[in-house]
């Protein structure tokens, strides 16, 4: 019998990863946010996603029994925690007051609850860094072509210098940790169902914040 290989799984997932995202993160020129869009609207749905996405992996850092995943985790509770300071910086450095501002006062979003059931590493993976990264990583270019086009440089430095090479460094840790997990057929329909589920949670979620916002370039996931 011929051994598993993880490898070799975790290409297939990656192809009909970016099958999904080309279909749920394009974008026309007539699609873009236009220069009436509100900014600091943005950047507050921002905060948002960067306080659950640090609060997600502490949250499964202590049950996490891999000792490489588990740093991993620790590290991305601290990288999500510094995105939400240089966006909270950038707000209030452009007048955008803060004070009494809780990103986590509506409650935790829908694919935050879903992450939060997760129990395997390989389902957190899965759904978490290799799939959410994605997403955040794949939304930020378009974000940044946005800010780039309507004269938001300084924020848009904040995304490419910071924020962008984090989130990447996020979605490795996600290749490479199911790429040494993924040893069946059975991990791998789970680690299938997990990323499903996050892509159906995620665009759900954003077609939501676009009503509520008129925004079709949104930061982050």
């Amino acid at each position: 019998m011929c051994a598993f290989d993880g490898k070799a799984a975790v290409s297939g997932l990656k192809s009909r990863l970016e099958e999904r995202l080309q279909v749920l993160e394009a974008y026309t020129i007539e699609d873009e946010l236009d220069e009436q869009g509100d900014l600091a609207t943005l950047l507050k749905i921002a905060l948002k996603n960067e306080a659950e996405a640090s609060e997600i992996a502490a949250y499964w850092m202590p049950t996490t029994p891999e000792i490489a995943i588990k740093l991993g985790f620790a590290r991305q509770v601290g990288d999500e925690a510094r995105h939400y300071r240089l966006i909270a910086d950038y707000l209030e450095s452009q007048g955008a007051s803060l004070d009494g501002f809780d990103p986590l006062a509506g409650g935790y979003s829908p694919l935050f609850q879903a992450l939060q059931k997760l129990e395997t590493t390989v389902e957190r993976l899965s759904a978490g860094q290799f799939t959410r990264e994605a997403i955040a990583v794949r939304r930020n270019d378009l974000f940044i072509g946005y800010l780039e086009r309507h004269g938001h440089d300084e924020v848009a430095a904040i995304y490419r210098e910071h924020i962008q090479p984090d989130e990447s460094h996020h979605q490795r840790l996600g290749v490479s940790g199911l790429e040494q997990l993924l040893s069946s057929e059975v991990e791998l329909a789970r680690a299938r169902e997990a990323m499903e589920l996050t892509l159906s949670i995620a665009d759900e979620m954003k077609q939501a914040a676009r009503k509520r916002t008129g925004a079709k370039a949104l930061p982050g996931c």
